[in-house]
């Protein structure tokens, strides 16, 4: 059983690999990195690059992948698209998050870069349905400076601090996958919810 997952960033490769070997031993991972796709979906759109991400499943699955799982929330939404046509289940990272957050009556998201904003709303409300929940952003300065430097302590230190000075919520969600991290450096009592052990979780069970 093969899951491809596509990445806009090489940092997930070994977190990844990480939460398979501690949850899922004997689901082999093909991992697609395409970190022009973020830049290009920051420009001009994530429906800018549909194409490519099309033409790139493809080519995972005609290689053997059964499911494929996007880790790139802003891209998200455009890779889950292509299900029908590849023929085989393709999943974004945080929609499992997302159904968990939106069990909740006050959501406060946190993002790095402001082009994850769009569609990490656009998936809470459709978690969401036709329950009322209400739902603020904050985009954390100086985060994705940071992480595009290379400083993944200053990054998540950042977001971690972002996630501690948040009041009157009732949980916290990390936008991006790279946020993850900071789950474990925050001092909040308020619950801090992140994508890729569910999101990881969701996928190994499509590719069964």
């Amino acid at each position: 059983m093969t899951l491809a997952l596509l990445h806009t960033s090489p940092v997930h490769v070994p977190v990844f690999d990480a939460l398979r070997d501690a949850g899922h031993p004997g689901l082999a991972l093909c991992h697609l990195v395409r970190e022009d796709l973020l830049t290009r979906a920051g420009e001009s759109g994530p429906d800018a690059v549909s194409g490519d991400i099309r033409d790139l499943l493809a080519s995972a699955v005609a290689d053997g992948a059964r499911a494929v799982l996007c880790t790139c929330s802003t891209i998200g939404a455009v890779a889950e698209s292509q299900s029908a046509a590849l023929g085989v289940p393709v999943l974004r990272v945080d929609r499992p998050m997302a159904a968990a957050a939106v069990a909740r009556d006050r959501v406060v998201v946190l993002a790095a870069i402001t082009s994850t904003l769009a569609p990490t709303l656009a998936l809470l409300a459709e978690e969401a349905g036709d329950r009322s929940v209400d739902v603020r952003t904050v985009v954390v300065d100086g985060a994705w400076a940071r992480f595009e430097a290379g400083d993944r302590d200053g990054f998540l230190d950042l977001v971690a601090a972002a996630a501690d000075a948040v009041t009157e919520c009732d949980v916290i969600v990390l936008a991006q996958a790279s946020m993850a991290g900071a789950v474990t450096r925050t001092a909040t009592r308020i619950p801090v919810l992140s994508s890729p052990r569910p999101g990881l979780a969701a996928a190994a069970a499509a590719t069964r």
